[in-house]
């Protein structure tokens, strides 16, 4: 079991040692998207939930889960974070409006800010869904995947299989 970091010697998961690994600057980009019918699509942009301006709050949600991520998932290190960012663009076609949904993450540290950044991802995409979801409970959340890092031991990663925006 010494191959695995994530074990200790009797084969139980373990949070991992970062304790020896260099701080360095730490960035990675997760996206998300969420698509809603013609209605909510409208009254998103003409800024007319009732709840509020969906954008603004899920913007704000995403950041907060980002800093809390260590809280919702069990190994991960809790990190002080330099930077997030939320945005969002829409693809609208005839019968589809898909909100797409990228979160910026940076720090200085000894370890990634990945699932900060996928966090982030999921908990905007959630909260846009939970603001909406008076009007249409049909909404799905897409696909979540991490876009890019940038920095530490393992290097940078680009994925190759999404289209950019």
């Amino acid at each position: 079991m010494s191959n695995f970091t994530h074990f200790n010697e009797q084969g139980r998961a373990r949070m991992v040692d970062i304790s020896k690994k260099d701080e360095t600057e730490r960035i990675a980009v997760a996206k998300s998207s969420i698509f809603v019918n013609q209605e909510i699509y409208k009254k998103i942009t003409q800024n007319q939930i009732d709840k509020g301006d969906v954008l603004a709050v899920a913007q704000v949600a995403g950041v907060m889960a980002a800093k809390k991520t260590s809280d919702w998932i069990p190994m991960c290190h809790p990190l002080q974070l330099k930077s997030i960012d939320i945005s969002f663009h829409w693809s609208v076609s005839d019968t589809t409006y898909e909100l797409g949904i990228e979160a910026f993450v940076k720090t200085k540290g000894s370890t990634g800010v990945e699932m900060e950044a996928l966090t982030a991802a999921s908990a905007t995409a959630l909260t846009i869904y939970d603001m909406c979801k008076a009007i249409d409970k049909g909404m799905v959340i897409g696909n979540t995947y991490l876009l890019e890092k940038k920095g530490g031991k393992s290097g940078d990663y680009l994925r190759k299989d999404t289209e950019e925006d």
